[in-house]
Formats: C-alpha cells, sequence, structure tokens
C-alpha cells in the first residue's frame, strides 16, 4: 500500500512475537490478542454445545418408548424386529376375528333360509376356525403376561400366533365358495331379500320396546347400572337406517339386473341388521340381569356374612385354621375389609337406588381373596356377573368391530376361556369378569380413536357419521369397502358393489 505522500509504509510481521514489549504499540497488540483468544472462545463454546447436545441425545435413547411401551435404548437393535412381528401378530388376530364374527353372521342368515342339515359343512369349518383363533388367542395372552420370557421364545410365539391365524382363515376360505353356491346371491337376491326384510321389520318393532326399557331402567337405577348399554337404542335405529338404504340400493339393483351389486347392498343391510340386533338383545339383557341381580343381592350377602362366620373360626381356632394358605395377619386383615364391604352394600340398599350388578360383583371380589370357603349363592353370583361382564364387552367388539384391535379382543377371549374352562382347569369367574371389563374400557378407547387424526386411520374427519358408520358396519375401516362375506382374508371382501 502507499500513503498520498507516496512515501514508502514499513511492513509490521505477519504474526505478532510473544516476547515483544507490551509498551512499543499498545493499541496494535491489543487487537492481535484479541484475533487470537475470539477463536479459542468460540471453539470452546461449540465443543460445550456438541457435548450437551450428545448427552441430550443419548438421553432420549435411552427413554425413548414405542407405542406398547416397550423400551428402545441404546444397547443395540430390536430382537431381530420383534416389533415388527409383534404388530404383524396383533393385525392378523383382528383379521382373522374378523372373518370369523362376519362368517359368523352371514351363516346365521344361510341357516335361517336353508336350515341347520344344509350349512353344517360350513358351520364345521367355522367350529375349526373359531378353534384356531381361541388357541392363538390364549396364545397371545400369555405372551402379554409375559410367558415366555426369551426372546426368542417370543418370537416363536409371536410367529405361533401368526400361523393360527393363518390357518383359521384358511379353513374360511376353503368353504367360501360353497357358501355362494348355497346362498345363490349371485344368481338372484329375492328369498334372501325376504327374510332381511322381515327380519327388519322385526327389529323396527324392538325398537321402541328397547327404548321403553332403558328409560324404566335410567328411573329404577344409577347411570352406572345402565352404563354398557348407554346409547345402544340410537346405534341401533342408526344401523337400521342404513340397513333401509341397501336394502333399497339392492332392489334397485336387482330390477336392473346387476346381481352382483345386488348381492353386495344385500350383504351391507344383513350385517347392519345383525348388529342392530346385538344391540337391542343388550338392552333387553341387561334390564333381565339388573332385576335378576337385586333379586340375588340379599341372598348374596346373607351367604357372604356366613362364610366370613366360618372363615374367621378357621383363624382364631388354631386347629381349625391349619390348613389356612395365607398369614394368620394377613387373613385377619382381608376378613376386616370384606366385614366393612358388606356392611357399605347393605347400607346402599336402604339408602335409595342402586346398582345390583355392581353391588355383587363388590360382594364376590371382597370375598375372593379371603379364607372363607366357597357357598353356593356366592359362586352362583360370582358366575352371574362374570357372565353379563362378558356378554357386555363382546356386544362391544361386534358392533365396533372395525375400529377395536387387539388387545381388547385378547382379554374378551380370555374371560370367555375362562368362564368355560373344563377339565383339568376350573371356570375362574372372578378373574374372567376382570378381564370382561379391561377388554370393554379397551375397546371402548379404540372406538373413542376411531377415525381421530392421532389414531393414524384414514378420513379427515373423526366425526364423518356416515364414512364412520359404513366403516364399522362393514368393518374395513372409516372409508368403507366391500361388505364382508363367510371367508377369510383372502374371499371375504369378494363382494363388491
Amino acid at each position: 500500500m502507499t500513503t498520498p505522500t507516496g512515501g514508502p509504509v514499513p511492513v509490521r510481521d505477519a504474526v505478532p512475537v510473544a516476547s515483544a514489549p507490551a509498551q512499543d504499540d499498545p493499541v496494535d497488540d491489543g487487537t492481535a490478542t484479541a484475533d487470537l483468544v475470539l477463536p479459542l472462545v468460540a471453539v470452546g463454546a461449540a465443543a460445550v454445545l456438541a457435548g450437551y447436545g450428545y448427552l441430550r441425545r443419548t438421553r432420549r435413547a435411552r427413554t425413548r418408548t414405542t407405542p406398547g411401551g416397550a423400551e428402545a435404548g441404546s444397547a443395540g437393535p430390536p430382537y431381530d424386529g420383534l416389533d415388527a412381528l409383534d404388530r404383524q401378530a396383533g393385525a392378523a388376530l383382528t383379521e382373522a376375528d374378523d372373518c370369523v364374527r362376519a362368517s359368523r353372521e352371514e351363516l346365521g342368515f344361510a341357516g335361517a333360509l336353508h336350515g341347520t342339515g344344509a350349512v353344517e359343512p360350513f358351520a364345521r369349518a367355522l367350529r375349526e376356525a373359531e378353534s384356531e383363533l381361541a388357541a392363538a388367542f390364549r396364545m397371545r395372552q400369555r405372551y402379554d403376561d409375559g410367558v415366555p420370557e426369551e426372546p426368542a421364545a417370543r418370537r416363536h410365539a409371536l410367529a405361533g400366533i401368526v400361523g393360527r391365524c393363518q390357518e383359521a382363515g384358511r379353513r374360511l376360505d376353503a368353504e367360501a365358495a360353497g357358501s355362494d353356491r348355497l346362498r345363490g346371491l349371485e344368481a338372484g337376491v329375492g328369498p334372501a331379500l325376504a327374510l332381511a326384510e322381515a327380519r327388519f321389520r322385526e327389529l323396527t318393532a324392538r325398537t321402541g320396546t328397547a327404548q321403553g326399557a332403558l328409560a324404566d331402567l335410567g328411573t329404577r337405577y344409577p347411570p352406572s347400572a345402565t352404563a354398557p348399554v348407554a346409547g345402544a337404542v340410537e346405534q341401533a335405529k342408526d344401523r337400521l337406517v342404513f340397513a333401509t338404504s341397501r336394502l333399497n340400493l339392492a332392489h334397485q339393483a336387482a330390477d336392473a339386473g346387476d346381481l352382483p351389486r345386488a348381492a353386495a347392498q344385500l350383504r351391507a343391510a344383513e350385517g347392519a341388521i345383525a348388529q342392530a340386533d346385538v344391540l337391542l338383545t343388550g338392552v333387553e339383557r341387561r334390564a333381565t340381569a339388573l332385576r335378576a341381580a337385586a333379586r340375588l343381592v340379599p341372598a348374596a350377602l346373607t351367604g357372604a356374612e356366613a362364610a366370613l362366620a366360618r372363615a374367621r373360626h378357621r383363624v382364631d381356632v388354631p386347629a381349625a385354621g391349619a390348613d389356612l394358605d395365607m398369614p394368620v395377619g394377613e387373613a385377619r386383615v382381608r376378613l376386616r375389609y370384606a366385614d366393612d364391604v358388606l356392611a357399605a352394600v347393605r347400607e346402599e340398599l336402604t339408602g335409595g337406588p342402586y346398582d345390583p350388578l355392581a353391588a355383587l360383583r363388590r360382594i364376590v371380589r371382597a370375598l375372593a381373596p379371603t379364607p372363607a370357603p366357597e357357598t353356593g349363592v356366592l359362586s352362583a353370583a360370582a358366575l352371574f356377573v362374570a357372565r353379563d361382564s362378558t356378554a357386555a364387552a363382546a356386544d362391544t367388539v361386534t358392533t365396533h368391530r372395525a375400529a377395536v384391535g387387539a388387545a381388547a379382543r385378547t382379554r374378551l377371549a380370555e374371560a370367555q376361556r375362562l368362564l368355560g374352562a373344563g377339565p383339568p382347569d376350573a371356570p375362574d369367574p372372578v378373574a374372567a369378569d376382570e378381564l370382561a371389563g379391561r377388554a370393554r374400557e379397551l375397546a371402548e378407547q379404540d372406538v373413542r380413536l376411531y377415525g381421530h387424526p392421532a389414531a393414524g386411520a384414514a378420513g379427515e374427519e373423526s366425526g364423518a357419521a356416515g364414512a364412520l358408520l359404513g366403516g364399522v358396519l362393514l368393518g374395513n375401516g372409516p372409508d368403507g369397502g366391500p361388505p364382508p362375506s363367510f371367508g377369510g382374508p383372502d374371499t371375504r371382501a369378494r363382494r363388491s358393489d
């Protein structure tokens, strides 16, 4: 560089010397020091931020969980795709259960028209599929309970569930063509359409009766007593409206000579009619169960108090309690708790409207963990409560199956197994009741999430009534689809309009 005077300008050293005296040029030396310090500060800050980011990433990796609650730690990859196989098993159970339920529905219509003898080959295939599916659900329940524990054995268990479900589907697929020949819908829907319309008229008449019965229950019992069937009449009406539309479309298609479309519309109407029947039957069954439970509660209280008296004798007298299967102190605590429950139930009986089914459940569960011997009335009460709750859970799964996942179906299947257990096992109504209640909770949770964007379901509006209703009825998601017919995964959706 040159100055305006044109005189030479001395060139400074490119790199300052550390030993240069500070007083030679205080301004320039300070600038050089800043040039050195600022990069060092920047490098140090970057190192700190990088370390912080690494710690956060590590912590997230260690605490992240999958939707099923399993940890996805940094110790290594999942056990050879165990999570993916888990999801596959759940989807297989749901699909196989849907196939069984749809096949059972259509078989009911076919049997009503052609007789039980004509449908026996298909009924046998359905029973075999149900047996395979029951085994798959049992394996899934054990898996959810943590059995087996080893990763390799758990992989085998999931693969076995998928295999059982596939076998159930194959049994139904093998008889689908024969079922079509028996029904003959593609050749003409006249007789089947007449049968469906007759059932439709019957259900329409029952709707008013069920609505009156539900209103009467509301005046006699608290809301908890009718909670499992709240809204059932309205849902039945929705399904009957849906069935009306499909029956009309079936008539129009048949008149136009489009028999395949007529068959598809008829099957959709039959599905809606079958579900309306389940909903109305549930209301009628609930009314009957509440009346029967109200009659049973006083006898159950008397039997429970007598059983507690015998149990106290076993606990208080050393010789009598020699066969206790729990410490004496624990037995006394449980007996005191059972006493409190029975006292509370007696108070409810005299305090106004109460839920007799809930009262029976409290009596049975209070006595179950005590050393009180079983009595006939308590055993009957336990079975009564368990059968009612299992039926309510089954109704929810049946009438909302497009929305209900594998967990609810698995708990329901286990409750049904425990109720029908044969030798060497014995029925366990208390455990069955708990499982059935959990199944209904899970099913209702699935229904609430159905069609919601966060649930990953199709459709932009979770409240799109027509699409949701069609999806629930047809079992193919909120956007509807071909109505399911008798058969497995490969044939159940063969009818399409």
